[in-house]
């Protein structure tokens, strides 16, 4: 039968691309089987975010919302109506081609891109963290798994040694 590998040679083996020394291999090695790893990312996050990072994921929020996109088409449908029909006797605001509407999207486009990148980019920061937090979990539950297997293999290799020893016995009493 082969033989296992511990828990320190598992994490070895995962280190043994990376450039660490051998003090932070200790250090990981006892950070990952000793301590409690999990963090919550969303608490974490939430205590570093600036005001700026609280207005673009409203505004990212209220942006990608279908409230917006159905007041949005309202507010064109009304611009075209009022110029096109409503006010069609000379006293518009934006005449048909609707350059002035062109020039508003285009604003809003302007600065409505940039905000929602900036929630996005700090979405995929977050995601990451997350990712990492899972890892670092799940290695911490194959170690722990592991070494439960060892033990389970050794009460097992017991339970037969007494059994067998049980067994001799009930042979010689006979």
């Amino acid at each position: 039968m082969e033989k296992r590998k511990t828990k320190k040679e598992i994490v070895q083996m995962l280190l043994k691309n990376n450039t660490l020394e051998a003090q932070d291999e200790e250090e990981l090695l006892d950070l990952l089987v000793d301590q409690p790893i999990s963090i919550d990312v969303d608490k974490q996050e939430e205590a570093k975010m600036t005001r700026g990072d609280r207005i673009a994921d409203k505004v990212s929020e209220i942006a990608g919302s279908w409230g917006f996109i159905l007041g949005f088409s309202l507010f064109l449908l009304f611009w075209v109506i009022l110029n096109a029909v409503i006010l069609s006797n000379g006293k518009e605001i934006d005449p048909y081609p609707f350059i002035l509407l062109n020039l508003l999207l285009s604003c809003i486009a302007a600065l409505q891109a940039p905000i929602i990148m900036m929630s996005q980019n700090r979405q995929a920061a977050k995601d990451s963290l997350r990712n990492q937090n899972d890892y670092r979990t799940d290695l911490k539950s194959e170690l722990i798994l592991e070494s439960l297997h060892d033990k389970m293999e050794l009460v097992l290799k017991n339970q037969k040694k007494i059994l067998k020893y049980f067994e001799q016995d009930s042979n010689e009493k006979e």
